[in-house]
């Protein structure tokens, strides 16, 4: 909807594209049925891999399976190694997902950023209208306010509040 703003975006996603977006998701669960939600409490203190634990984790992994007779029977080397295998593989994934993902909420907010920004500048242009006199136009005014005082909210870009 180009207009006075800038608007970056001028687009609507077809019915197809939302529903073969959904289906594809529908699919990647479907792929990965064993992919959990840790809480948040699990996730600061459960240990975390990094760059340099990583390395560590793979030379202990090496080590173990090289020199088993010196571990205990009731230690699952290859229950680790399947862990860290694991890792690995969603690893790849991550980065392509959270890059999707970032893209998906940037468009979102930026689309909504720009919807807001207009329906603010449409506000202060029917408050003109109704300093002007045009007929009707105190009645929108009146209108549009009310989601202002409703919500307790006040926008980013304070409207011109017309004496109706």
């Amino acid at each position: 909807m180009a207009n006075l703003t800038n608007n970056r975006l001028n687009i609507v996603a077809t019915e197809a594209q939302i529903t073969a977006a959904k289906n594809s998701l529908v699919q990647f669960d479907a792929q990965f049925p064993f992919l959990i939600g840790l809480t948040v409490e699990e996730k600061t203190t459960l240990p975390a891999i990094n760059v340099d634990n990583k390395i560590f984790t793979e030379d202990a992994i090496n080590a173990a399976v090289n020199n088993m007779d010196m571990l205990p029977g009731y230690l699952s080397v290859s229950g680790v190694q399947t862990d860290m295998k694991l890792f690995n593989q969603l690893d790849e994934l991550v980065p392509m997902v959270r890059k999707q993902l970032e893209k998906l909420e940037d468009t979102r907010f930026l689309a909504g950023s720009e919807a807001y920004t207009t329906a603010l500048m449409i506000y202060k242009l029917f408050g003109a209208a109704a300093e002007s006199g045009i007929p009707g136009a105190d009645a929108i005014v009146a209108q549009l306010r009310e989601r202002f005082t409703s919500n307790g909210n006040t926008p980013n870009n304070p409207p011109v509040n017309p004496n109706p």
